[in-house]
């Protein structure tokens, strides 16, 4: 499974949630018309999307069964994930978004500078935001910052700095 979001909260009174995406793009979750809900290591539900659509930077859901606020209230917190197997293959050197959080960013003295906890889409680039020890700090996803990234590893290495501003 790949984790394309999260329910964030109920989102009206008749049942709907509203789910963050995790996806480049707010609306990639409604090409798929059966979504996977539950926690990381599992189990996950299988759930048929009755109705969806994209609002601003997150997109408003409804479930089968999921009629009024106290359940959709019950879902907060489930990942929405869909089969590895259904995504696109991506091309050289690009990655899906769910696959790069989580990796340990490393400067090029080889220092630790934390986890990737997020990307975020600023318009000019991608931003990764990443948080250590220091705190949070903002990372341009940029061919000229990101160097390697081993996804088999779990690390990315980048030319920056733990002192550059965020």
């Amino acid at each position: 499974m790949v984790i394309m979001g999260r329910v964030a909260s109920a989102f009206g009174v008749r049942g709907w949630v509203k789910v963050q995406p995790y996806s480049e793009y707010v609306d990639s979750l409604l090409d798929y018309e059966v979504w996977y809900l539950g926690h990381e290591h599992g189990p996950w539900r299988e759930m048929r999307v009755l109705q969806a659509e994209a609002r601003d930077k997150t997109l408003a859901a409804q479930f089968p069964g999921c009629t009024d606020r106290n359940e959709a209230e019950r879902l907060k917190g489930l990942l929405i994930a869909v089969p590895r197997s259904s995504l696109p293959e991506q091309e050289e050197d690009e990655y899906y978004w769910t696959d790069l959080i989580g990796l340990k960013v490393i400067d090029k003295e080889g220092g630790t500078l934390g986890f990737v906890s997020e990307l975020l889409e600023t318009g000019a680039n991608d931003v990764l935001v990443v948080k250590g020890d220091g705190g949070e700090m903002l990372i341009p996803f940029l061919e000229s910052v990101v160097g390697d990234v081993d996804l088999e590893a779990g690390t990315m290495r980048v030319d920056w700095s733990a002192d550059y501003l965020s």
